[in-house]
């Protein structure tokens, strides 16, 4: 990607960014050549301010670029997330440079089959001084830097890790963006057309394709924190009560109990009997046919109490059971060679989050993207010791007349 440095130069009459914005329908941005209104005249501000205007619940952006101006891409970035909407992003072809960027906007990051990704650092075109170009360097390894902390946000692991794959210029198939972190699952390819069917000259990057460039090293990722999900548990007596009274499902035994009084209250004043909390307590045949009407079972506490401790200990369970499960999946990937031991921690917190949707990406991996096994020896493996030639009838005679 590159940083504009104000030189200026002739645009071509041709649009890179496209909305297409449908009443009742997913809200599409087409992003189909090089990026910024130095090479063409579609102004990122002003696609900008269109996102942010967007009345949209859902948000598709599809992409096949060779990327360009790196604040023009984090313009459009930043727009995207900004904005309410669930965004979906599709690589229909090539998502390389500020296009990668682009990209890292989508709450759900889909590699079309055969598409590739390229992440690398910032470049400049200018001209100066030597301390101009001193600075100007300064802003280069800034504006790397922050690029890099997007991909690392992203996909997990340590920031050095993915300064050291920005520097080396990094390209990724689909299945190896998706070990990476860097999307979530290889889809679908877009329908055949004039605009996905566009060829980049990519003779300016280090390598022109992920066919000329080495394989990527996935980053070890770091363990996510996640928020302790409660699965399915069955209604206490005490939930059962607060529904019914209208009250929050986490009430204490007071709040349960006050809420039960006034309710009780209410109907005595309706039935002309005067009963408050605080002046008269309700009697036992009001309790039970209050309970009787609404549906209602009176317990003792001890015994609420076991129901209390036998839930948490099914949920304790039920959630061993899981984790347990999503390990041998993991791990069984891991011995397949989809991705590598060190994003088995990334992987464990996406099934937490999303179970059905990890185990789709997981299962949809190419199996033997990581090599599992040494590609040779340093030395000559040592003998396991030496032949026993006296038990060979070949040489058995030789031996004893010698």
């Amino acid at each position: 990607m590159t940083i504009r440095n104000g030189a200026g130069a002739p645009g071509r009459s041709r649009e890179w960014c496209r909305i297409n914005a449908k009443a009742g329908a997913a809200t599409e941005i087409l992003i189909y050549d090089v990026i910024g209104s130095y090479w063409l005249d579609t102004d990122a501000q002003t696609i900008a301010t269109q996102i942010k205007e967007l009345d949209s619940d859902e948000i598709v952006v599809r992409i096949n670029s060779p990327g360009g101006d790196a604040f023009d891409g984090i313009a459009i970035m930043n727009a995207l997330r900004a904005h309410s909407a669930k965004v979906t992003v599709r690589i229909d072809g090539l998502a390389a440079s500020a296009a990668s960027v682009i990209a890292m906007a989508g709450d759900e990051i889909i590699m079309g089959e055969g598409s590739q990704m390229m992440i690398h650092e910032a470049w400049l075109y200018t001209s100066g001084t030597a301390d101009y170009l001193r600075a100007e360097a300064d802003r280069l390894d800034k504006m790397t830097d922050s690029i890099t902390a997007v991909y690392a946000r992203r996909a997990g692991g340590e920031f050095d890790e993915w300064r050291a794959l920005v520097a080396a210029e990094t390209w990724f198939t689909a299945d190896e963006a998706v070990a990476a972190g860097l999307a979530d699952k290889v889809g679908a390819s877009a329908p055949a057309s004039g605009e996905l069917s566009a060829a980049f000259n990519l003779s300016q990057f280090r390598f022109a394709g992920r066919e000329h460039a080495p394989a990527p090293r996935i980053p070890s990722a770091e363990a996510v924190e996640d928020t302790n999900r409660k699965e399915g548990i069955v209604p206490t007596l005490n939930e059962t009560l607060a529904q019914r009274l209208g009250i929050n499902a986490d009430a204490t035994d007071e709040t349960i109990l006050a809420a039960l009084d006034e309710a009780l209250a209410e109907q005595a004043q309706e039935t002309g009997t005067q009963a408050s909390a605080g002046t008269s307590a309700p009697t036992a045949e009001q309790v039970a046919t209050y309970m009787e009407r609404h549906g209602l079972v009176a317990v003792d506490r001890a015994q609420h109490e076991d129901y209390i401790a036998a839930a948490n200990e099914g949920r304790a369970a039920r959630a061993q059971q899981l984790r347990e499960a999503d390990e041998a999946l993991v791990d069984g990937a891991i011995r397949a060679g989809k991705f590598g031991p060190g994003r088995r921690e990334h992987w464990l917190n996406s099934l937490q989050r999303d179970r059905e949707g990890a185990t789709e990406a997981i299962n949809s991996l190419a199996a033997g993207l990581v090599p599992l096994e040494e590609a040779g020896h340093g030395v000559d493996p040592e003998p396991t010791g030496g032949a026993d030639f006296a038990a060979v009838d070949k040489f058995k005679n030789w031996i004893e007349e010698n």
